[in-house]
């Protein structure tokens, strides 16, 4: 195991970091144990001033070990400069970042963050372990010892390759499952955070025929998504279906909901009503997607399908090709979006999804008067920000191929990606596609 120092870390990124001995792993939890351990967060909630809005930043495993190291570094200037009342670290897709999140969440702790593990049911084996539960067992357990009160329990996305979400033999099938094993197996030590969808989870979401788009209900209405000319929506009947789910995780011992990350805050304020009206009383924070690039603004709305009204929809495509245009208008569209919710009266809490960045972030937390001391931000190294997840090409990833750059505009069950290449030009000005296996074409970051 790397030392983890307090003013950064000096840590190793990718596979060989998952495979540390349990007596380093240990280790590692006692010296974050001495801090103490972190309060849960909704004990945090209850004993606010209920007219101070709060912050909460998320963060995920860097790909490089100068990404790990860049984002220590990131995170102590965010704890001081923003003054988070908790933060998370992602888990990654299909359990790929196990071992640095965990790291990382323990770093987090001891630097004096309360620190908001997030734990998924993809990938959860123990190699040489029968037991299927072992590896979330040893989570869990490391997690506590190391000071780590709080744990946001997830189903997880899909692992590398894959386009479907399957659970492993005798594992959980889902975050219900969490839920019950951490409070069967902890009572309540742990605060417990799971997902909400304010638009449907887009596993739930349906492309709609055109009959359907015509016929749509008000409240369909309401959280529909266009994107590439094919109208998308959790429909009513399957919409009542997530929020039955959502109050069974509830009822099962999560304390908080963080909500999936939406452009219209009229879907999260419809969301938490609809919610108070089902019996689910716990609080429900909304998570912001902080708008840094078009590019990937573009990417997760459609890989998330999320709605994105006409108007903002029009803005982003008229933003001149300047990075620093962009952020300026991810600032002003984020401090127009947060002042709507806490107007609102709904939250008090504003959960920022921040892609490892600062800029955007602070500047919304500064036109809200949450910004702490004047700062400038310092994202020489966003490069380096990189997911482990994101060496992972999805519909919509510029490629790199044998045959020249393209887009991968499908990915089929097989693993074969359909990819429309950019640089040739048929008759008519059609572009041809090549079908290609994984390992012969390479994402473009």
């Amino acid at each position: 195991l790397s030392h983890i120092e307090s003013k950064g870390f000096i840590a190793t990124a990718g596979k060989e970091k998952n495979n540390m001995c349990e007596g380093d792993m240990s280790a590692t939890a006692s010296n974050s144990a001495l801090r103490g351990p972190d309060p849960k967060i909704i004990d945090l909630l209850q004993q606010r001033d209920e007219k101070t809005p709060f912050t909460s930043l998320e963060f995920f495993p860097p790909r490089t070990d100068a990404g790990v190291k860049n984002l220590g570094s990131r995170l102590e200037r965010m704890k001081n400069n923003v003054q988070p009342l908790f933060s998370d670290i992602t888990w990654g897709a299909g359990g790929s970042t196990a071992g640095l999140s965990m790291d990382i969440a323990l770093q987090m702790h001891k630097a004096g963050h309360v620190a908001n593990l997030h734990l998924t049911c993809t990938n959860m084996t123990k190699e040489g372990d029968s037991d299927p539960l072992a590896a979330v067992r040893d989570a869990l357990r490391t997690a506590y010892e190391g000071g780590i009160r709080n744990i946001v329990a997830l189903r997880g996305d899909p692992a590398s390759g894959e386009t479907e979400w399957t659970a492993s033999e005798g594992g959980f099938t889902c975050a219900l499952d969490l839920v019950k094993f951490i409070r069967s197996e902890y009572g309540d030590e742990f605060g417990i955070a799971v997902a909400g969808y304010p638009e449907g989870h887009p596993d739930a979401i349906t492309d709609l025929k055109e009959e359907e788009v015509v016929n749509m209900t008000e409240a369909e209405k309401g959280r529909c998504s266009f994107m590439d000319g094919v109208t998308r929506v959790c429909k009513d009947e399957d919409y009542e279906k997530e929020m039955v789910y959502l109050k069974e995780k509830v009822d099962a011992g999560a304390d908080i909901i963080i909500t999936q990350m939406f452009f219209d805050t009229a879907v999260y304020t419809t969301f938490v009503r609809d919610c108070r009206s089902r019996g689910i009383d716990c609080p429900i924070i909304p998570g912001l997607m902080c708008i840094n690039a078009v590019a990937g603004f573009n990417k997760m709305a459609k890989f998330c399908k999320t709605r994105v009204t006409p108007a903002l929809r029009q803005v982003v495509d008229d933003l001149p090709d300047d990075p620093d245009a962009v952020k300026a208008f991810g600032i002003e569209f984020g401090t127009k979006m947060c002042r709507e919710l806490l107007e609102s009266g709904l939250t008090l809490g504003l959960h920022f999804y921040t892609l490892n960045l600062e800029k955007v972030v602070y500047g919304i937390a500064e036109q809200l008067g949450l910004l702490t001391k004047e700062v400038e931000s310092n994202e020489a190294d966003a490069a380096t920000m990189v997911a482990v997840g994101s060496a992972w090409a999805r519909e919509g990833d510029h490629v790199k191929t044998l045959y020249g750059n393209g887009i991968i505009t499908e990915l089929r069950d097989d693993g074969v990606a359909k990819i429309e290449m950019k640089n040739w030009l048929l008759a008519g000005g059609q572009k041809p596609a090549a079908y290609l296996r994984k390992e012969h074409y390479e994402k473009i970051f």
